[in-house]
């Protein structure tokens, strides 16, 4: 299920990591065919270099010399490298390429893929790792192809052509060259099983490391406020303790790499063996020295698969990671094909009853009904689940048990943008973004002119201020508006709620950063605004509270009582004592 999908043109499978990176590779067949063709090309014009010069040192011990073929032979090497060299660049640009757009590919499907997950998964999951696996773990499947698999393309086809042409010389040269293959492949085979583990160690510690990162800046002020710089720099030392030492315990993997090892016994071997059958009068010297320098192109796989299979074995945990994420359960479904239509404003609560949890409920057996048009105000304790209850109405989670209706439908029978896009929540904590006062105030109503823009920060009572600023409502906030005072930042959110002229507004203490001059006349607007749409107020402001319609008071996740201002205080104690409770506050 997801809470938000968009087709895509490209397709892919996740259900393992090899067949999630290879169905995105699928999309670039003339790429791996680039590739391939020039590391093919590569290896074989590096293997045309020894022979040409095996059969120069032949023309050169002749007596006299052939200086004829000799120049004929350094003529081959010039033209067969240059070639070489044109074949390289297309291997090297076809991987790159190749790289940049599975990078860019894979990120876009993340993303999307994030932005359809319910706020259920983004509460628990870790901002500072998350931002890990979207940019560092991609990145690590770029240099996946690029230099991985371009590398290990490379080294496999420099590894064939020792076996392919040496027996061309005698068919015994093919031992040393078919020994150091099948060693090779055994050890790499070790090599990769073991680094496998490390290197998603390096991944998770990373994702460790950035995520506790990210929490003490978010959380600078507390920080500061409370002096703990001192206790968060050990904190961090000790994830950056934590990486540092898996990235170490990859070294020491990488130190130990045995191919090093079995490139110089395969040499000492083959030379030994030519030499044999050049005593034995069955090769000739320049046969010895081409023979040997085939046997050197064993160096470049060896050398470079130190770092080339890393770069694959730190790519996949990568991919792991992110497709971990993308493949990560959600527990809503936007229901594409759900209901659509305008709503009227009717909510009923049935029995509902909801947590955050399995065996820990928040809500139980709240039950009441919101006719279109009413003003509503949920009163109660911290804790007793006002917010939550809120919450419920525009499926930010959807209910446990029970039915929460919207115009008598369930709503999650409806299409779960349709009903967004008519319920606006105004929280007391309010986002907004790093952009331009005007596009915050439009960003649910993206075609708003800015006429639209003014009117609506009028009604919030932000135009005035929001003229002070020196660009005015061009001016650029800070992130999350921390620039901005707490009065300005829900001003700003009302206004954006009342562009977007809900059929459903939420207000939850939206007011209470504000003065209480300021309130009447956003109370006023909202008033104006409550003629053609149902309002719900969670609210300890006494002013809202005897204006609202009806009201539902919350204890424990319980509903204690619903009536009016004036029935419950004639009926309920548990009403009177919450609202004896604000009169003292504000007083």
């Amino acid at each position: 299920m997801s809470e938000f999908d968009v087709n895509r043109s490209q397709q892919t499978d996740k259900s393992t990591t090899g067949r999630w990176v290879l169905s995105h590779l699928s999309h670039h067949k003339l790429l791996i065919i680039g590739m391939f063709v020039g590391a093919f090309g590569n290896a074989a014009l590096a293997a045309v270099v020894p022979v040409l010069i095996g059969r120069a040192f032949d023309a050169a011990l002749a007596s006299p010399a052939d200086l004829r073929t000799i120049g004929l032979m350094a003529l081959g090497v010039i033209g067969s490298q240059s070639v070489r060299a044109v074949l390289q660049l297309g291997r090297n640009f076809s991987s790159a390429v190749m790289g940049e757009r599975l990078e860019r590919d894979m990120r876009e499907e993340l993303y999307i893929s994030l932005l359809g997950k319910s706020t259920a998964f983004h509460d628990s999951q870790p901002v500072g790792d998350t931002m890990a696996r979207a940019t560092n773990d991609v990145h690590e499947v770029n240099l996946l192809m690029n230099p991985g698999v371009n590398l290990v393309a490379g080294s496999a086809n420099f590894m064939l052509m020792p076996l392919l042409v040496a027996p061309s010389y005698h068919p015994q040269l093919a031992a040393a060259p078919l020994f150091f293959m099948v060693t090779y492949i055994l050890a790499v085979v070790r090599y990769l099983r073991v680094l496998q583990g490390v290197a998603d160690r390096v991944r998770r510690a990373f994702g460790t490391l950035n995520g506790r990162l990210a929490e003490a800046i978010d959380g600078i002020e507390l920080v500061k406020s409370t002096a703990q710089e001192v206790q968060e720099i050990g904190l961090f030392n000790d994830n950056a303790t934590g990486y540092r030492d898996a990235a170490v315990e990859q070294g020491k993997i990488e130190a130990r790499f045995l191919p090093l090892l079995l490139l110089g016994i395969t040499q000492g071997l083959g030379f030994m063996h030519a030499l044999y059958l050049f005593n034995l009068g069955q090769i000739d010297v320049g046969d010895v020295v081409a023979y040997m320098g085939l046997l050197a192109l064993f160096g470049f796989p060896t050398f470079i698969s130190l770092m080339a299979y890393s770069r694959v074995s730190l790519g996949l945990a990568g991919a792991r990671r992110i497709l971990e994420l993308m493949n990560a359960e959600t527990l809503l479904d936007e229901n594409a094909t759900g209901h659509q239509a305008e709503i009227e404003g009717a909510v009923t609560f049935e029995n509902v009853a909801f947590g955050y949890a399995d065996g820990s409920p928040i809500l139980q057996n709240i039950s009441f009904a919101i006719v279109p048009g009413q003003t509503v105000a949920i009163v109660g304790q911290t804790g007793a689940g006002k917010s939550t209850l809120a919450k419920l109405i525009n499926r930010t989670y959807d209910v446990g048990n029970g039915r929460l209706l919207v115009d008598g439908m369930d709503v999650r029978e409806w299409n779960l943008a349709a009903l967004r896009r008519q319920i606006s929540i105004i929280e007391q904590d309010i986002f907004l973004f790093s952009r331009t006062v005007g596009e915050n105030i439009a960003f649910g109503c993206p075609g708003a002119t800015q006429a639209m823009i003014e009117d609506a920060a009028k009604a919030a009572q932000a135009h005035d201020f929001i003229l002070n600023f020196k660009d005015g409502y061009e001016t650029v906030i800070g992130e999350r508006g921390v620039t901005l005072s707490g009065g300005q930042r829900q001003r700003l959110a009302l206004a954006r709620a009342f562009l977007t002229r809900p059929r459903i507004l939420i207000l939850d203490d939206s007011t209470s950063a504000v003065d209480s001059a300021t309130e009447d006349q956003i109370q006023q607007a909202i008033v104006q605004a409550a003629a053609r749409q149902t309002t719900i107020l969670i609210t300890h402001r006494l002013s809202q509270i005897r204006w609202a319609d009806k009201v539902v008071v919350m204890r424990k996740g319980r509903m204690e009582a619903v009536g009016s201002h004036e029935e419950l205080m004639a009926s309920s104690v548990a009403y009177r004592r919450i609202f004896e409770q604000y009169e003292a506050i504000e007083e």
